[in-house]
């Protein structure tokens, strides 16, 4: 309670009445919270549902007391300051004016006038009413009525700002002792009410409720009689919503998607989000078609005190075309997808990891436009990791989605069991690293192979006086392999020789970068040659089966490489001496960096390095990579291989990226032409281009696209079928984007038939409502 006013005579009255009193004790309790008395709200008439009328600040109220004295009798007082403090004992009224101000614990209340009737107990504040709540949020108003324990009170022309970003308006608004709230025609919006300048903006979407209730309880705020208008014209019924004031997100129903495909013909689709706990969520969502049986999934998220994993489902039933195999057939059946993954960290250095990807069938899909993936992987990977040991013990699954190809041909991995240390060496001060590793491979339909090795690598990094950096490593390794069914494989080079193998592995390598530093163009310069000597005896590699090192291909990123082989089972046996150099420029704004190299065998043992990997010669091909940029307005990358003899582009990749975020182009092109055996399925030749871009006009739309195209003809690639310009999809879309809407069309083209996913055009309609809670 409001502590009792001494008896005044009436000369005090008087000095009282002109002196100032800067820091008078007005004690009592605040109550739970200022600011849980107003977050969120919805909206009605015009003068009332204004979001921008009122003057906002982003600064603390100044001019605020010190904190209150200490609590007395269990009561919090609460500690004010004002110009003036006027008693009136006729009418037993306390009136502070001028600047007043409230404190208690971290909320605030500013206002001209602050008045106290002592026989009812009411306080009521007038005249640019400001209160800012522990949270952050703050409300603005032109009178607000308290009790002499700040606790309930009606508001008028009421105005909230809130943390997270929203602001409301009211016509009236009432608070229970409880701290519920009732707001009556109340607006909010989520969006800006001023430009980037401090001009007013009308908000591109706000809410209109006749009535707006707020919990405090579970802080949340419900709309009845709701409606979202947009643009200040368009407005559509909102049923059942709610929010809560504190920004978390609330169970509640999900902004529907529209979307035509030649598969499915129009598509209707809504979802309900339940948020379980803090931690956990649940999201259903119902599909709607003209051209298929309805669809539903569900979407299941969880964050623990380990980690977080997340498992999303399909279901239907619906018309399903085969394409696995050279004969389609149509039925209706049971079609899904479950996708599945998450990490949890067990302590600091245990860890599990895990991804399960599996559908029904192989154009399910895309079919339904959920995916493009070639492949499903599936997997799961427990990891052990510190400071100088690592352990892994994974599996991998992995389901096609090609047409014509043997899922019994595709491989189950289990267990893949990888264990590393390092060491200090105690003579040369270099780093010992030991390496255990196991893998077993199985098929359905064909070959089946395990591997086990066990090795040691030693390494010596030393800096010369004249800036050299200088590698020395050795290795040596022991494999033993074991497989069957070998004749199942198609091609004969990875096959290996059925039942038990053996073989040793050695090399030793020495490797020399000599950076030089130099001022040029106003800038700085690095150029470093790169030399490189590796030696490793004749090598058992035909005998073993080949399952992890099959796509080859030399470019920079294996230039250097000490096997340049991907994997395990296959090894570049030999001696061979590397030569590169790499520069660098540094300028204001803009960067270089170029490298270039080749390789030359310095044996005459035959290699089984297949040509057009650019390493079945004694002079392997010259490789490249330059890559220029410009701030981060302009990026190109290029790579490229070329033949040693005629300098014929053997590889050639090319990406651009130029403009920002808002409007830029982007533009890839690929070749291989490496005319490899037609037998090696993993090395074919290729031809693509790839291009997108966007185009921001008018502040808020953008124009985009992007499409790819296979330019491989039949003298590239015979079984390819591409007659050397074949759209593969494309796509183009207009697009609305400000601080709290994203609207986007979206038009699509496929190009080709994969089953029952059938080629054309589609079309997707998208609402994205920003600080609504949705989506």
């Amino acid at each position: 309670m409001l502590p009792a006013a001494p008896f005044l005579p009436q000369a005090s009255c008087a000095r009282l009445l002109s002196r100032p009193a800067r820091s008078q004790a007005f004690g009592a309790l605040l109550g739970p919270s200022l600011a849980t008395l107003l977050v969120c709200a919805l909206t009605a008439p015009a003068a009332a549902q204004d979001l921008s009328a009122r003057p906002v600040e982003d600064q603390p109220i100044a001019g605020a007391p010190p904190a209150p004295p200490v609590p007395t009798n269990g009561e919090t007082p609460v500690a004010f300051a004002a110009d003036a403090v006027e008693y009136d004992q006729t009418g037993d009224m306390v009136t502070a004016s001028g600047n007043v101000v409230l404190r208690h614990e971290n909320d605030s209340v500013r206002a001209d006038t602050v008045t106290w009737n002592r026989k009812t107990g009411l306080v009521i504040a007038t005249g640019n009413v400001r209160v800012v709540d522990r949270d952050g949020n703050q409300a603005y108003t032109d009178r607000v009525e308290l009790t002499d324990e700040l606790k309930s009170g009606a508001m008028e022309n009421l105005l909230v700002v809130m943390r997270e970003g929203g602001r409301l308006a009211a016509e009236k608004g009432q608070r229970d002792e409880a701290g519920n709230m009732v707001l009556t025609h109340a607006a909010y919006t989520g969006c800006a009410v001023e430009t980037s300048k401090g001009c007013p903006r009308n908000p591109t979407w706000r809410i209109l409720a006749d009535r707006l209730t707020y919990t405090e309880a579970n802080k949340r705020l419900r709309f009845e009689n709701a409606r979202i208008e947009l643009f200040g014209a368009i407005q559509l019924p909102l049923f059942g919503l709610a929010m809560a004031s504190d920004g978390r997100a609330q169970s509640g129903l999900l902004v529907p998607d529209f979307r035509f495909s030649r598969s499915n013909g129009i598509e209707v689709s809504d979802g309900w989000y339940w948020r379980i706990a803090d931690n956990r969520d649940l999201t259903t969502t119902a599909y709607v078609f003209t051209g298929a049986a309805p669809m539903v999934s569900a979407e299941y998220r969880a964050l623990t005190e380990r980690g977080a994993y997340q498992i999303t489902g399909y279901a239907t039933s619906s018309n399903r075309t085969t394409i696995a195999t050279s004969s389609p057939s149509s039925q209706d059946t049971f079609r899904g997808y479950i996708f599945a993954n998450g990490r949890l960290q067990l302590d600091p250095n245990w860890s599990v990891s895990f991804a399960l990807r599996r559908a029904t069938d192989r154009t399910f899909l895309r079919r339904y436009d959920i995916s493009r993936d070639d492949r499903l992987r599936s997997m799961v990977n427990v990891e052990r990791i510190d400071a100088d040991s690592y352990f892994s013990f994974a599996g991998y699954a992995t389901q096609t989605m090609q047409a014509g190809t043997d899922q019994g041909m595709i491989p189950v991995a289990l267990p893949a069991i990888d264990y590393r240390r390092r060491f200090s060496d105690p003579l040369l001060g270099g780093k010992i690293e030991a390496q255990v590793n196991t893998l077993a491979i199985s098929r359905t339909d064909g070959q089946d192979t395990q591997r086990a090795f066990a090795g040691v690598e030693w390494s010596l990094r030393k800096l010369t006086g004249l800036g050299q950096l200088v590698t020395f490593t050795a290795l040596g390794r022991a494999d033993v392999y074991h497989s069957d069914e070998n004749a199942d494989t198609v091609t004969s080079l990875y096959a290996g020789n059925p039942g038990w193998e053996a073989r040793g592995v050695a090399s030793a390598a020495v490797d020399v970068e000599w950076p030089l530093v130099g001022a040029a163009f106003g800038g700085t310069q690095v150029l470093t040659p790169h030399i490189q000597l590796v030696a490793l005896p004749k090598i058992k590699n035909l005998s073993v089966p080949n399952e992890d090192a099959r796509s080859i291909e030399l470019e920079t990123g294996n230039l250097f490489a000490l096997n340049r082989f991907p994997g395990y089972d296959r090894i570049e046996d030999g001696v061979r001496f590397t030569y590169g150099v790499h520069w660098q420029l540094d300028v204001p704004r803009w960067r270089i960096n170029t490298v270039v190299g080749q390789s030359v065998r310095l044996s005459s043992r035959p290699t089984l390095l297949p040509d057009g990997t650019g390493l079945s010669s004694k002079v392997s091909d010259i490789v490249g990579r330059t890559e220029v940029r410009y701030r981060d307005f302009v990026s190109l990358v290029q790579r490229f291989r070329l033949d040693k003899d005629t300098l014929a582009v053997r590889r050639m990749e090319f990406n651009a990226t130029v403009g920002s975020r808002k409007t830029y182009a982007e533009i890839g092109y690929t070749k291989l032409n490496r005319g490899i055996t037609s037998g090696i399925e993993d090395l074919r030749d290729r031809e693509e281009v790839q291009a997108a871009g966007r185009v921001t006009f008018a502040n808020y739309w953008s124009l985009f696209g992007s499409t790819t195209v296979n330019l491989t003809d039949r003298n590239e690639d015979p079984t390819y079928g591409s007659d050397g310009f074949q759209p593969l999809r494309s796509r183009l879309g207009l697009a609305y984007e400000d601080d709290c809407l994203e609207v986007s069309l979206t038009w699509r083209r496929d190009y080709q038939t994969n089953g029952d996913a059938k080629r054309g055009d589609s079309f997707l309609v998208r609402f994205n409502f920003k600080n609504l809670g949705t989506r």
